[in-house]
């Protein structure tokens, strides 16, 4: 049944949809397996390890575990005995549960899955590098005036959008940057040579002064096209720190958008969307990392499952280097995600094992009452779920749609 729904999926929406689907599936699996092999090298009994939810679609026991399949392919679950106070085990096995264990062992299960997520986000940066390069901004030498301020000296002079500055005062400038670099202070009077299309032109003006800087000469001119995007090859040394960079930027913008998202206003924002369909804006690039580009409106947009599968697959069409790098975000988003410390993520199991931790001494164990935190738990739960359905909605009605 499981290979019969990827023929599926192949067939009607092709190739780059199979590939994200088993990539995602992949990461779900490693997420759970992190959670496993540390629970078993602490010494832990692990009854259940199953990829999906609801009903059982197969399943084989090799000794105290149970593997299989279920049918909703919305997740993954490893089921450890006594994950807390609330449940009731053979004293026989008190030893094997999570609860008896030692702090760094509870902890060191808690953190596995996310820690799984960086090290994949990690080794696929590393690998986009590597294979793809990077991209780099240089000056073009092919640029031209975008815009050009309103009563401003090049305004003054006659200056239009479509116009390329190619000299001041008879020294040759190949691109905007060159022009900075020689426009003398504010007050100066400048001639520039101008190329209009196949006329070189002659202007003069007088130069104002820098709204950012006093010290600098203004003209009053911007430019688009003042920059290129070009590829560059990474060696494998040079590649490690460069990943390191990239890995803490996307967690760096992971962490804040979380915290936006799940902000009032954010939530507000959201649901509010969600009521009134909002025109999808268009999308504008972000600024630093490799990040290609982020929804204009709306920077904190959630996506679901089903959106992610979308835009993997539109990555993917266009280079197997944006499938890497679309992978590597969403496993540092997933990482980072996952250790928001509220029950019943893995970050509130880390937030119970250390506040256990500091509440047992004097060789007295400590142990907290999870009942107290159940009402939290179902809370964070429903939050979970309308959001879940949320961006399932916005996702059918108003996709998120991917700059050309």
């Amino acid at each position: 049944m499981a290979v019969g729904l990827l023929a599926v999926v192949q067939l009607k929406w092709g190739m780059p949809m199979l590939i994200v689907v088993l990539a995602i599936i992949g990461m779900i699996f490693l997420h759970e397996l992190g959670h496993f092999v540390t629970a078993r090298a602490a010494g832990m009994k692990v009854t259940e390890f199953f990829l999906g939810f609801g009903p059982r679609l197969w399943s084989m026991r090799r000794g105290d575990t149970v593997y299989g399949l279920k049918a909703i392919p919305a997740g993954a679950y490893v089921r450890i005995i006594g994950m807390n106070n609330l449940e009731e085990v053979a004293p026989a096995e008190e030893h094997r549960t999570y609860r008896s264990k030692p702090y760094w062992r509870r902890m060191s299960v808690a953190v596995a899955g996310s820690t799984v997520h960086f090290l994949l986000a990690l080794i696929l940066i590393f690998s986009f590098l590597v294979l793809d390069g990077k991209s780099e901004s240089v000056p073009s030498p092919n640029w031209t005036v975008h815009l050009v301020a309103s009563e401003s000296p090049a305004e003054g002079a006659g200056l239009l959008s479509g116009d390329r500055i190619v000299s001041v005062d008879d020294r040759p400038v190949a691109t905007m940057e060159d022009m900075v670099a020689i426009l003398p202070g504010p007050g100066t009077p400048v001639s520039l040579g101008v190329q209009r299309g196949d006329t070189l032109l002659a202007r003069t003006l007088m130069l104002g002064t820098h709204p950012e800087d006093a010290s600098r000469g203004y003209i009053g001119i911007s430019s688009r096209s003042a920059w290129l995007r070009q590829p560059v090859q990474v060696g494998y040394l040079e590649a490690v720190p460069e990943t390191l960079d990239e890995f803490g930027f996307l967690a760096k913008e992971s962490v804040l958008g979380i915290g936006r998202f799940f902000s009032p206003s954010g939530l507000n924002n959201f649901f509010r969307d969600v009521a009134d369909q909002p025109v999808q804006g268009g999308v504008v690039p972000a600024e630093g990392g490799l990040t290609t580009a982020a929804p204009a409106e709306n920077q904190d947009r959630v996506i679901s499952i089903f959106g992610a599968l979308r835009i993997g697959a539109d990555l993917t069409e266009s280079g197997y280097g944006n499938l890497l790098l679309f992978l590597a975000l969403l496993n540092v988003f997933i990482g980072v995600f996952n250790m928001i410390p509220l029950l019943p993520l893995d970050g509130g199991h880390v937030v119970i094992a250390t506040y256990e931790r500091l509440r047992s001494w004097r060789g007295r164990r400590y142990t907290a009452d999870v009942a107290k935190m159940v009402p939290v738990a179902y809370a964070v739960i429903l939050v979970l779920v309308f959001v879940f359905i949320g961006s399932v909605y916005l996702d059918f009605t108003d996709p998120v749609e991917l700059p050309s």
